[in-house]
């Protein structure tokens, strides 16, 4: 592949997103378009408070397993920071990607400024971003596995283009699991050279483990929506929820859109039933979006803000200790010089 190819493909890439956010802005329009914004905060506002509690605490069991992320991430390179540290980067490095996108570069250029300041080495930086990235498409594929003999049939049945691309996932993931522990079991103990960096293959334990904490996080992080959507949909059983949910997020990621925004929405009203009032759900979507995303990015970026307070006003004691510590030297003008050398 030429370097003019490379190019335009990556511009193709990097412009789908606003393709796809067009697209999936028209679809909830459309999905909408009878509903006020009246109808939608009545929704929001209707909510329990028992709910969005219940939520509340979802969000923050999710943050807490994003965290070991970066644990197992460390693990697999062989650094070692403190416990704070490593849950810091995780909660923080997700809560800005998950609103900004692009995982690699908003949540790796958090990480790539906390790590190298514990001594990380940027090599290790990239080996920790692309295994977090593998955990959480591994987690994905195992629920979009099991998801697919959940899903009922006539939710598939309202739409082929949904029917043919939820079996493209299927074998899709299907595949992905069995090469990835597949390469486990044959190359281990083997490295993977890409560039300049080595990527050692994972033990077919540590891929047990990346798929667990994957798993976890998404029905977590599913969690947060189910408890919020219960109250208008009560009879949605969570096994038949958690496999649309992991379709949408999926589809949002790979949409390049910030966050997934309105193309994770419009999946949702696109798929559950045609007697649910749109409003409703679309209520409890933003219930989501608020609790899961906007909190704990205002949370980990005030904790980010204090702690890069505290490291600025320690350096400048540190700098102030040494201008004390260090011996006054007193310099005699020339002139007293001469005089005192004449005498």
């Amino acid at each position: 592949m030429s370097s003019k190819t490379k190019r335009t493909f990556k511009r193709i890439i990097s412009y789908s997103g606003f393709f796809f956010f067009a697209l999936a802005v028209a679809m909830l329009w459309w999905q909408l378009r009878n509903y006020t914004i009246s109808d939608i905060l009545a929704a929001l506002t209707s909510i329990p408070v028992f709910n969005l509690f219940a939520a509340c605490l979802a969000c923050l069991a999710g943050y807490l397993a994003l965290s070991l992320y970066d644990y197992l991430a460390l693990r697999y390179v062989g650094g070692k920071v403190s416990w704070w540290k490593w849950m810091l980067a995780g909660m923080l490095g997700f809560a800005i990607s998950n609103n900004a996108g692009n995982a690699v570069v908003s949540g790796g250029a958090i990480r790539y400024r906390l790590y190298t300041r514990w001594r990380i080495r940027g090599g290790d930086i990239l080996k920790m971003i692309t295994i977090s990235g593998i955990t959480y498409f591994l987690g994905c594929a195992a629920i979009l596995l099991i998801g697919y003999f959940l899903i009922p049939d006539a939710v598939l049945e309202k739409s082929v283009g949904a029917s043919v691309g939820v079996n493209i996932l299927f074998f899709a993931c299907l595949g992905a699991l069995i090469i990835y522990f597949g390469m486990t079991l044959v190359f281990h103990n083997k490295s993977i050279k890409v560039g300049e960096i080595k990527f050692q293959v994972p033990t077919t334990k540590m891929a047990f483990y990346q798929m667990l904490l994957g798993i976890t996080d998404s029905v977590l992080a599913g969690l947060v929506l189910y408890f919020c959507l219960i109250p208008f949909i009560p009879s949605i059983p969570f096994t038949t929820f958690i496999g649309l949910f992991v379709v949408a997020q999926a589809t949002g990621v790979f949409s390049q859109v910030p966050g997934g925004i309105g193309v994770f929405e419009s999946i949702f009203l696109l798929v559950l039933p045609d007697s649910i009032d749109k409003a409703d759900i679309f209520g409890a979507l933003l219930a989501y979006r608020i609790i899961y995303y906007l909190i704990p990015l205002i949370g980990m970026g005030g904790l980010f803000f204090i702690y890069e307070n505290y490291l600025r006003n320690r350096m400048k004691r540190w700098i102030e200790d040494a201008k004390n510590k260090m011996p006054k030297i007193s310099v005699k003008s020339p002139l007293k010089r001469t005089k005192n050398n004449k005498k």
